[in-house]
């Protein structure tokens, strides 16, 4: 089995290596993160969640996410 293809992206301030070929909610599941509670910034843009199976996640890729926290 070939290796799998990494890319490196820039995830709130800090430089991570993560699979070639992923959208933007398959990146947040690789990287333990609960897509229902977090808005993500791909390269200073704001991502509508309706658009993140449909936007890959390129190499070099600088990205923003905010985790929501409920509390009173």
């Amino acid at each position: 089995m070939p290796p799998t293809e990494t890319i490196e992206i820039t995830l709130n301030g800090q430089k991570l290596t993560i699979p070639a070929g992923l959208n933007i909610r398959q990146m947040l599941l690789a990287l333990s993160l609960q897509p229902d509670r977090v808005a993500v910034e791909l390269n200073r843009q704001v991502i509508p969640r309706r658009d993140w199976d449909a936007t890959q996640v390129p190499s070099g890729a600088v990205i923003e996410v905010v985790q929501f926290v409920g509390g009173g």
